[in-house]
């Protein structure tokens, strides 16, 4: 799995001011831009945060620095996975919220068909150079926080489920951890839900 994920938030009303084939090409310029985007910036020296861009985008985008990860898709991934084992064994209420907040971020569902995107929104990416994995719209946003809300009280009863069902998986030569592995990871998407339902932005995971 050796792909990386960036993930932003994202003012979808200055996307919507192009035609959905420039919306990905809009957003990389600004992040690409020399003196006001963020390509070349330094990451932000605590994980788990924000890096904001310069000049006139300021106050379009934001990408969040995933805590652990170093940007790579695998503890992603591995969560998903770990999931795939325990989803039989959850009670079906945790069941049912977990495989929608899920389904909308970064699984896609139990055999594998894709998972729930706003990827309408935007076309292919015309240069290639980056590639949309995932897309949510503010209205698909506002929905992923309000299941997080809902589902979060209920984690604590997949703890033993997770220990019994994952004990052979493991992430970078370690057990899997269910609050590591999974539910820190899982809290963080909620933050960046969190951050964009505030301002009625949406939600953007690229491949690069």
């Amino acid at each position: 799995m050796g792909v990386d994920i960036t993930v932003l938030i994202v003012d979808w009303s200055w996307l919507g001011e192009v035609p959905a084939q420039e919306r990905l090409l809009r957003l990389h310029r600004a992040w690409d831009a020399d003196e006001t985007g963020l390509w070349d910036y330094e990451a932000p020296s605590v994980q788990g945060d924000w890096e904001w861009p310069k000049g006139p985008n300021s106050d379009r985008f934001a990408v969040y620095q995933f805590l652990y990860t170093l940007g790579s898709y695998k503890p992603h991934f591995w969560a998903t996975h770990h999931w795939d084992h325990v989803r039989d064994h959850a009670a079906p209420l945790v069941r049912a919220e977990l495989d929608d907040f899920l389904l909308g971020l970064i699984w896609d569902g139990p055999d594998g068909e894709s998972g729930r995107t706003d990827r309408d929104f935007f076309s292919d990416d015309p240069e290639g150079g980056i590639g949309l994995m995932r897309a949510c719209s503010p209205e698909s946003v506002r929905e992923l926080a309000a299941t997080w809300q809902r589902v979060r009280p209920l984690l604590d009863g997949l703890r033993e489920p997770f220990a019994e069902h994952t004990a052979a998986v493991s992430f970078d030569g370690r057990p899997a951890d269910f609050d590591y592995g999974f539910v820190h990871l899982l809290t963080e998407w909620a933050r960046v839900l969190d951050a964009a339902a505030v301002r009625g932005w949406g939600v953007v995971g690229l491949r690069c």
